[in-house]
C-alpha cells in the first residue's frame, strides 16, 4: 500500500483538492482530514500536509488560531519522531505559529503582512524562486540554483523574525530551501519579484532537520505544465505551450498533463518514501 499523507483541513482551508491530486499523480495516497476527528487518528499516517487557505478566516494572525488547536499538536509530536510535514501559504502560516520551523524550540518567525509599494493586502501573481543549499527532503530532486516558477496569493507572506540575525542565520544553515528571485537568477530584492517583501527574499523555512517546510508559493497550483501562466517564458514556457497545443487544457485531462515545476516538491515527499519518480 502507498504511503498514507494526511491534509488537515482546518475550517476555512480550500486548497485541499489541487494539494491531493498533486499527491496522487506521485503516488502517494492522500486523506482529506478534517479538524472534527479526533487527533488521536491523525497519528498513523506517514506525512502531513496542511495546505492553502484561511483556517478561522484568518483572525488574529494568519495561522495563528489553528496553530493552537489540539491536531496541531499531534503534527509537532509526528514531526518530532521524523514524520514528514508540509505548510503550504496558510498551512505554511500555521507550521511558523506553531514553532515547526525554525524547530529551534518556541515561536522565531513570523508572516507579516506584504509590503508593496504603492498598495497593501492581498496579492496574486507568479514568482520565480531560486533552490537553495539544503538538505530538506521535499527539495531532494532540485538542485540548487533551479529556478521554478510559481504561484503566490496571500495577504501575510513576509518571513520575519524577532531577532534581525535570525533569518540570515537560517539562509547559511540551509534552512531557506527556496528564496524569491528574478527570472535571470538573482536573489529579488524589490517588489515585485519578491511579492511581500520578504527578509533576505526567503521563500520558504524548513526545520534542521529537514522533515518540515513551510512555503508560501502555490506548488499544487504548478502541478501541471498547462497551468502554467502565459506570463512564464523560458524552458517551463516552452513545456506548457507544448502542453496545450495552443487549447487550454480541461481538468479532464490535467492527470496525464506534463508535470509542472511545483509538482518536484510532492515527488520529493515521494522519494523519500522510496517511490520511483520518473517524471516528475
Amino acid at each position: 500500500m502507498s504511503p498514507r499523507v494526511a491534509i488537515v483541513q482546518f475550517p476555512g482551508v480550500n486548497c485541499e483538492a489541487e494539494t491531493a491530486r498533486a499527491l496522487r499523480r506521485v503516488g502517494l495516497e492522500p486523506e482529506i482530514w478534517r479538524w472534527t476527528r479526533a487527533a488521536s487518528e491523525l497519528e498513523p499516517f506517514d506525512a502531513y500536509v496542511v495546505p492553502g487557505g484561511f483556517s478561522y478566516q484568518d483572525r488574529v494572525r494568519a495561522g495563528a488560531l489553528a496553530a493552537k488547536h489540539a491536531l496541531t499538536e499531534t503534527l509537532v509530536a509526528r514531526a518530532e519522531q521524523g514524520a514528514p510535514v508540509l505548510g503550504i501559504c496558510n498551512g505554511a502560516q500555521v507550521l511558523a505559529e506553531a514553532g515547526l520551523v525554525p524547530g529551534g524550540g518556541g515561536i522565531e518567525l513570523a508572516l507579516a503582512r506584504n509590503r508593496m509599494p504603492g498598495r497593501a493586502g492581498y496579492h496574486a501573481r507568479w514568482v520565480h524562486v531560486r533552490v537553495e543549499r539544503s538538505h530538506c527532503l521535499f527539495l531532494s530532486l532540485l538542485s540548487p540554483g533551479e529556478l521554478l516558477p510559481l504561484p503566490v496569493a496571500h495577504g501575510e507572506g513576509r518571513f520575519t523574525a524577532g531577532d534581525p540575525a535570525r533569518l540570515q542565520a537560517l539562509v547559511e544553515a540551509g534552512q531557506t530551501p527556496l528564496r524569491y528571485a528574478t527570472v535571470a537568477g538573482s536573489l529579488a530584492s524589490a517588489f515585485p519579484d519578491n511579492p511581500n517583501g520578504s527578509e533576505h527574499a526567503v521563500a520558504a523555512v524548513s526545520n534542521a532537520r529537514g522533515n518540515v517546510l513551510a512555503i508560501m508559493p502555490h506548488p499544487e497550483r504548478a502541478q501541471t505544465a498547462g497551468a502554467l501562466s502565459r506570463a512564464v517564458g523560458g524552458r517551463w514556457g516552452e513545456r506548457r505551450d507544448a502542453a496545450l497545443g495552443g487549447v487550454p487544457a480541461s481538468a479532464a485531462v490535467a492527470e496525464a498533463e506534463p508535470a509542472g515545476p511545483g509538482l518536484a516538491i510532492f515527488a520529493g515527499l515521494a522519494r523519500h518514501f522510496g517511490l520511483p519518480v520518473d517524471g516528475a
